[in-house]
């Protein structure tokens, strides 16, 4: 009688440790999966606003430096280093914003549709120039580059901008009709875009956590 109590209780132990085995298996499988899903997911340009705005910073970027090594000057070397540690600097943000670092875009504003020309602006300039993107040979005060996308070079210093179409000592003026802010800025440099600002200028017009200004108006005052 005695053995058949003592078998019966380590049945009913032998299951119980089962059963608590089963149980903290499953805990530790939900804990599992719990932190599986609070891991943070890498972004890429098509997920995120931030993302792409870092990308194609750093796309302009890159397509700087090789037109200076395809086409070498004085200047070339110093450029190329200035431009290389603007692109760490845009890394560091891509990290730090949890998107894929040293994922690289360009040509945004071929891609983006067309901005309706703001009336404001339409009604100044000259009929040979109603479309708005005349280059260096528009009038002070046209529109110009409509439709394309402003982000940041990542280059500190004062406020200024570098473009593909304006030469150094012209004067731009970038608005951002989302929050209706606007900066007027020299172009100091070119870049790989029509207007690239550096970080003092973006600061001052863009969207909190932003690095993209999709909506842009950008005219030639000076």
């Amino acid at each position: 009688m005695s053995r058949r109590r003592t078998l019966g209780t380590k049945k009913k132990i032998a299951l119980l440790v089962s059963a608590a085995a089963v149980a903290g298996g499953g805990a530790f499988v939900m804990a599992s999966t719990s932190n599986a899903a609070q891991s943070p997911r890498t972004l890429s340009a098509a997920d995120s606003t931030v993302c792409q705005g870092l990308a194609t910073a750093l796309g302009n970027n890159q397509k700087f430096i090789d037109g200076q090594r395809a086409n070498p000057d004085a200047q070339s070397a110093a450029r190329i280093a200035n431009r290389e540690a603007v692109i760490a600097q845009i890394k560091v943000q891509q990290k730090a914003s949890g998107c894929a670092v040293g994922e690289s875009a360009q040509g945004s504003q071929a891609t983006q549709p067309a901005q309706p020309a703001q009336p404001s602006q339409t009604a100044s300039a000259p009929a040979g120039n109603a479309g708005g993107n005349a280059g260096g040979a528009a009038a002070s005060g046209q529109q110009v580059c409509n439709g394309s996308t402003v982000t940041l070079s990542g280059e500190g210093g004062a406020p200024a901008a570098s473009s593909n179409q304006f030469p150094a000592g012209t004067t731009l003026k970038v608005t951002n009709l989302d929050n209706n802010k606007s900066i007027t800025v020299k172009v100091t440099s070119v870049s790989g875009s029509c207007a690239l600002l550096n970080n003092a200028a973006f600061e001052q017009v863009r969207e909190p956590g932003k690095f993209l200004i999709r909506r842009a108006l950008i005219q030639k005052v000076g």
